[in-house]
């Protein structure tokens, strides 16, 4: 009896693995109040593998197999458990991308809690099923669109092609579009005959899209012309579809004839406007870049002009100004001279000093063109500005008086700037004096300090570098200035006071201080309101040096036994009163006109204690080259530079060696005497 029960069992078992559907049992499980929460594949034959491609099922849990998809699983079967009411659906199996169709019944008894399920893949009949729709829509859609077309006369002419025997079948409208016999288009034309009246141009291009057409089938679009019977070409335009067999080769190749005549005319047309545009832009860019040419000619022009009526400007200030000093000294030397010859010497003090007042006035004057020009020798260093503004405030406030309040508003955390605070200190009071002017019924000075960072947009706006800036303003609130008085405020000689009360040079002077610099001025005003004017000077990242206090006219001092100064200049009357100096005070002195004989002497074996030289010399070697040649046999060889104006590139920007100094013409002979005496002492 076993044998027969284990016959019946394997006989069972390879029948139930040779089916081609899927078939599984499932068992239910129940939580605690009888619900079901998920169930298990508990037996399961070989095409469930082949219908869906999941392996090993049995004894996986719905939960586990796919658990977006489970609720929906579980509800499913459940029902069938629950009601005993077998069911047969199609679904989606997401998890392994297939559609299904499903039968499903419960196993008596009921307690069992067990569904069998019979299900196949068919998912290639349904995307069947979906191509037909597709196609079936398109195709009435394709009905619906010639039919339109014929309405609307579009198309004038219809075929159907049977590749395999090459023959032709058109109505009549074809025909007459391609200057044929109609009756022969209803008895089958071949390819040859239907193209034998297109334009010769176009036949191989129709040759090789029909070929192209027939090889990969689908759309097929074209257009040519055509002669019809009255000798003239028409453009057509052909339509079609190659419908291709099993075996991928062309089977029918059905189309209509549309006219596209009018259509390649408007084209024809559009082209020939679209040409006719494009020699129009580029003869209207040549006029453009003509008439530009011509604006920036004129404007260069008026640079020119403007640049032209700025230096007459300049020189006729300068003119103006150094004829009235060199009246004063050439005046003052001849009563000097007149005294002498009358032996009346204890009457020269008072021309000596007309003399000097008048060279000091000539001496600020060219300061404050070196200024304007960027070309003044500077001596940066690490500067607070705070610092500087707080030990100025008591001489700005006796300079503008008693009417005028001056405030100061620093900032905490001020960063330093590198920068002459010399200049600084004259720039702010020249500020200063201008607000004061600016109100002449009194006001109120403020004087304000702030850390500035200027972005590219700004810097641009400004004509600056990008980058972070101590900025130094001076505002007041008195008449204000006029948008064209602000524009021309920065030009030498311009001024607004009456004749007699202002150079025009204070703010010019500024200007260029601040560029050379490497910063930027800034006027910011408003008639009737007031103006502030702002100095922006580059952040130092360092701390600012403590200030120095240098008396430059301190006692001066002998030379000691055997001092020797070199003096190289090529101005005979300045080499004069320098060596003149230096006898006096007892130094030994060599004088040498440029910087070639000033070498030779430093590369003799004489003893030099200190050179005093101009930078700028002629014959082709400056002072700073003398000396960096001399250096190499003198390595600690101590110099003074004197100069009239900022060969600041020469001097490496105010960055000095060890032992060097600088000392700007026009200098008193006490100060000149006093550096000396500091340089050979040091």
């Amino acid at each position: 009896m076993s044998d027969e029960s284990d016959r019946s069992e394997d006989r069972y078992r390879a029948l139930f693995n040779t089916l081609d559907d899927g078939f599984c049992i499932i068992e239910f499980i129940e939580d605690a109040e009888g619900t079901l929460t998920d169930y298990i594949h508990i037996e399961a034959n070989d095409g469930y593998e082949r219908q869906t491609g999941i392996r090993n099922i049995v004894g996986m849990a719905v939960r586990d197999l796919a658990p977006a998809e489970a609720d929906g699983w579980i509800e499913l079967y459940g029902n069938v458990l629950r009601t005993g009411e077998p069911i047969r659906f199609e679904r989606q199996f997401a998890l392994v991308e297939r559609y299904i169709e499903v039968s499903a019944a419960r196993l008596e008894p009921a307690s069992l809690r067990q569904v069998s399920v019979l299900f196949r893949d068919i998912t290639a009949r349904r995307r069947a099923e979906e191509a037909l729709r597709v196609s079936e829509a398109l195709a009435r859609e394709n009905v619906q669109r010639v039919q339109l077309a014929l309405a609307a006369g579009a198309i004038i002419g219809t075929w159907i092609w049977e590749i395999p025997g090459n023959r032709f079948t058109v109505d009549k409208p074809f025909a007459e579009a391609f200057g044929l016999d109609p009756s022969l288009g209803r008895d089958g034309l071949s390819l040859e005959q239907v193209i034998v009246n297109v334009h010769p141009d176009d036949k191989p291009g129709l040759v090789i899209a029909v070929e192209d057409a027939l090889a990969r089938g689908g759309a097929y679009a074209h257009q040519y012309r055509v002669k019809r019977a009255d000798g003239n070409y028409y453009w057509i335009e052909a339509n079609g579809r190659v419908e291709l067999g099993p075996d991928g080769k062309a089977l029918s190749f059905p189309g209509v004839l549309m006219d596209v005549q009018e259509r390649r005319a408007v084209e024809a047309e559009r082209d020939r406007a679209a040409a006719a545009l494009r020699a129009l832009n580029e003869t209207l860019e040549q006029r453009v870049a003509e008439r530009t040419a011509e604006l920036m000619r004129a404007e260069e022009q008026l640079r020119q002009s403007q640049k032209m009526e700025a230096v007459g400007q300049l020189t006729g200030g300068l003119a103006h100004d150094f004829n009235n000093l060199l009246a004063g000294i050439s005046g003052a030397l001849e009563r000097i001279a007149a005294r002498v010859d009358q032996g009346r010497v204890n009457e020269l003090d008072k021309f000596i000093i007309a003399a000097q007042g008048a060279v000091r006035r000539a001496a600020a004057l060219t300061h404050r063109l070196l200024a304007f020009s960027r070309q003044q020798t500077l001596a940066p260093k690490a500067v607070n500005a705070n610092r500087l503004v707080g030990g100025m405030l008591e001489l700005i406030q006796r300079t503008v008086g008693p009417g005028i309040q001056v405030e100061m508003v620093g900032m905490s955390g001020l960063w330093a700037t590198m920068v002459d605070p010399s200049q600084l200190e004259n720039s702010l009071l020249n500020l200063c004096i201008n607000a004061r002017d600016a109100m002449p019924g009194g006001g109120r000075i403020t004087i304000e300090t702030g850390n500035r960072w200027i972005d590219r947009e700004g810097a641009r706006q400004q004509d600056m570098q990008e980058g972070q800036y101590v900025s130094l303003c001076v505002s007041d609130n008195g008449t204000g200035m006029t948008p064209d008085v602000i524009e021309k405020a920065f030009d030498p000689f311009f001024t607004t006071k009456p004749i007699g009360q202002g150079t025009g040079l204070g703010l010019s002077m500024i200007y260029g201080f601040a560029k050379q610099s490497g910063g930027h001025v800034k006027i910011y005003s408003e008639v009737g309101e007031g103006t502030m004017v702002c100095l922006y000077l580059p952040r130092h990242r360092g701390e600012a040096a403590e200030e120095e206090i240098r008396d430059e006219l301190a006692t001066t001092q002998p030379a000691r036994q055997g001092e020797t100064v070199l003096v190289v200049d090529d101005e005979p009357s300045l080499r004069l009163m320098v060596m003149d100096l230096l006898s006096d005070l007892g130094y030994a002195a060599i004088e040498a006109a440029d910087g070639a004989a000033g070498l030779r002497v430093l590369q003799s074996d004489a003893r030099i204690d200190l050179v005093v030289t101009d930078v700028g010399l002629p014959g082709g070697m400056n002072g700073r080259q003398m000396i960096d040649l001399a250096r190499v046999g003198r390595p600690k060889l101590k110099t003074l530079f004197i100069t009239g104006f900022a060969e600041n590139a020469l001097l490496n920007n105010g960055q000095l060696e060890p032992g060097m100094s600088v000392l700007t013409k026009p200098f008193a002979m006490d100060v000149l005497a006093a550096r000396i005496r500091e340089l050979i002492a040091g």
